[in-house]
This record gives structure tokens, sequence and C-alpha cells, in this order.
């Protein structure tokens, strides 16, 4: 699909679009976050900013915790039929401005070992391994997954 024939909207999210927001966070993910971990991170402030097609349905976001001078990148999706048409570099650029307007130094993400796709996009723009949180993330078969933590300085 060529980019230029979708703008799209680009908004700030809230408690109205957890609906929209699990539809995809089920589809994109294995183990998607719960209604309540998205409810629970509006009631704390964090925010979250995503992407409207045309017809203003909700097609890719991400949700960031402010800490001090850094920010933290807790979830980032792009709906499946949008993946690889570069809407995952817009909504990083999205980030980045984000970043930039409230002084933040940088960006701090942790990213599934076996999630080679992110971590691609995640490298892609800007981000570098420094480290591992061992057994960060729930498996199949009650196993536990590494992550690894990234960072982009700004």
């Amino acid at each position: 699909m060529d980019l230029t024939l979708i703008t799209p909207h680009y908004g700030k999210l809230g408690f109205a679009d957890v609906d929209s927001i699990l539809s995809i966070e089920e589809r994109v993910y294995a183990h998607p976050w719960t209604r309540g971990n998205f409810t629970d991170s509006f009631s704390s402030g964090y925010e979250a900013y995503g992407f409207r097609n045309a017809e203003q349905d909700l097609f890719a976001y991400f949700v960031v915790m402010p800490i001090l001078d850094e920010l933290h990148l807790l979830n980032f999706a792009v709906d499946l039929p949008y993946q690889g048409q570069g809407y995952a570099k817009l909504l990083m650029d999205k980030l980045f401005t984000c970043t930039l307007e409230n002084a933040h130094a940088s960006i701090l993400l942790e990213v599934r070992r076996s999630n080679v796709r992110a971590i691609s996009v995640y490298e892609g723009a800007g981000f570098t391994a420094i480290g591992v949180r061992k057994g960060y993330y729930p498996a199949h078969d009650n196993q536990r997954e590494d992550a690894i933590v990234m960072r982009r300085m700004c």
C-alpha cells in the first residue's frame, strides 16, 4: 500500500479508546495487555497517542510513562493490515517529537528477545541494547522470556 494514499490522523488517546486499543493488542501480541493494564495506565497519567485512518478507526498507538527526564515506552503496536508499510516509523517519529517537546533526554523500552521484527524497528530508529531483564515477560507453558532493554538518547 502506498503511504501517500492514507494520511493518518494523529492524536492523543484515552479511556474512550480502550476497546479499539484492545482489539489491536489482541491481534498483534501473543501475550497482550489487558483492559486493566490500559485503564491503570490512563488512571496513572501515562500518555497514549495513535494513528487513525480516514474512517477514524485506530490502527496504531503507543503508551509512554514519563520518569523525570526520560520516557519509558510501555507499549507500541501497529495493526496487522498496516504493518510493513512504514507506519511504525511514522509513529516512532511522533514519539520522538513528543520526547523533544517535553525535554526528555532519552527513551527507554523493553522488548521480547524473540520479537526480532520490533527489535529491527527500534534499532532502525536509533535505539541500542543496554541490558537484559531475565524472565521479564510471560511466555507459553508457564515459561518466562527475557527482555532486551533498549535506549535512545534524544
